[in-house]
């Protein structure tokens, strides 16, 4: 089992910043892919990124590509979002989940594990 707890969101302005935080406990983090995730009001829940066991691998969605930036420190179990040039767009719930698998993929069913989200609101 692993344990997700999302930090880091909040009001933003549009062209600010904010980074995520993903932090992990339980089976052994280090070894699973993770990804991020978001919902706007209304909407399905979309793919944003995705990053190897490692962090040699990432893919974005091209939405955010450019802007966004996935990474991890296995020693801390924790991944992190980057999020530079915010846009009203981005306005969300973001969750991190983790995949039981080394390697990173972009479709939401291959997420075993789940955190309950944080809200990003970027204001125009």
């Amino acid at each position: 089992q692993v344990q997700l707890v999302e930090s880091g969101g909040g009001l933003v302005q549009t062209g600010g910043s904010l980074r995520l935080s993903c932090a992990a406990s339980g089976r052994t983090f280090s070894s699973y892919a993770m990804g991020w995730f978001r919902q706007a009001p209304g909407k399905e829940r979309e793919f944003v990124a995705t990053i190897n066991w490692s962090g040699s691998s990432t893919y974005y969605a091209d939405s955010v590509k450019g802007r966004f930036t996935i990474s991890r420190d296995n020693a801390k179990n924790t991944a992190y979002l980057q999020m530079n040039s915010l846009k009203a767009e981005d306005t969300a719930v973001y969750y991190c989940a983790v995949r039981s698998r080394a390697w990173s993929v972009a479709s939401e069913s291959a997420y075993d594990y789940w955190g309950q989200g944080t809200q990003v609101t970027v204001s125009s």
